[in-house]
Formats: structure tokens, C-alpha cells, sequence
């Protein structure tokens, strides 16, 4: 996490979790880069692992596990909601967070596709690293 010129913390807006679609021709769906960009931060993390454990919680009751302040916590929260990670619900004067699977499977789909793709490749160059070599025709024969 870095300081903006304002001295305030960067909790990366905006503008470091947006919505990018994929190139022209690629299979990454659009949906990972937001999700990736989130996850690019030690502090959402935390806050991801700690609604896995916990379930539901509050920006108030996240706080005391974390070493930033509740406003900060929100802020994260809410890159996390916009990358389609977690999800908000009001109960009474507090919002309730809880992860959205969904949200990582997509992510975790598109990584194992990946793995899957190199692993084919990589076989293919062992296959033809370990072929018998066939011999050559002497140039100009």
C-alpha cells in the first residue's frame, strides 16, 4: 500500500481494480483482472482470509485483527465488493460483509485452464526432447 501526494493511504480506487476485458482473442475472461488487482494487496487479503474463518462480519469487528484504521478496513472492503469477492447486506446501522465464492471460482477456473494449457506444452517439448533422433540427408543429396 502506497502514500498518495495528500499524505493519505492509497487503497487502490478506481483506478487499480477496474473492469479491463480481455484482448482481442484471448480466453482470460474480463472478470479476472479486478479480482486479481484486489488480491494484489496484503491488507485485502487479511481481510479475505478473515471472512473465510469468520463468515459474516463488520468493518468494526474486522478492525482489531488488522493494523489499519476502520476507515481504512471499509475502503479495502469495498475494493474487495467491487471485485466481485465479497458481498455487503445492511443489518440494522452496520454492513455485513461475506466472501462471494463466485467470484474467486471464476479466477481459479481461469488459473487451472492455464496450468492445464502449459502442461500440454511442456509435454510436447519432453516428447520431442526425448524422441530417437532420425537421420539427416546430407545436403545436396
Amino acid at each position: 500500500m502506497g502514500t498518495r501526494a495528500g499524505g493519505g493511504e492509497d487503497m487502490g480506487g478506481p483506478a487499480a481494480v477496474n473492469d479491463a476485458t480481455s484482448a482481442p482473442g484471448s480466453t482470460v475472461p474480463g472478470s479476472t483482472a479486478p479480482v486479481f488487482a484486489a488480491l494484489g494487496d496484503a491488507n485485502r487479503q487479511a481481510l479475505l482470509t478473515l471472512l473465510v474463518e469468520r463468515g459474516r462480519a463488520s468493518a468494526s469487528t474486522l478492525t482489531p485483527a488488522m493494523s489499519v484504521s476502520r476507515q481504512a478496513v471499509n475502503k479495502h472492503l469495498n475494493v474487495l465488493e467491487r471485485a466481485g469477492l465479497v458481498e455487503s447486506a445492511r443489518s440494522g446501522r452496520e454492513v455485513l460483509y461475506s466472501v462471494r465464492r463466485d467470484g474467486l471460482d471464476r479466477s481459479a477456473d481461469w488459473l487451472r485452464e492455464l496450468s492445464a494449457e502449459w502442461d500440454r506444452r511442456l509435454a510436447t517439448i519432453k516428447a520431442m526432447a526425448e524422441a530417437p533422433e532420425t537421420p539427416q540427408a546430407a545436403p545436396g543429396a
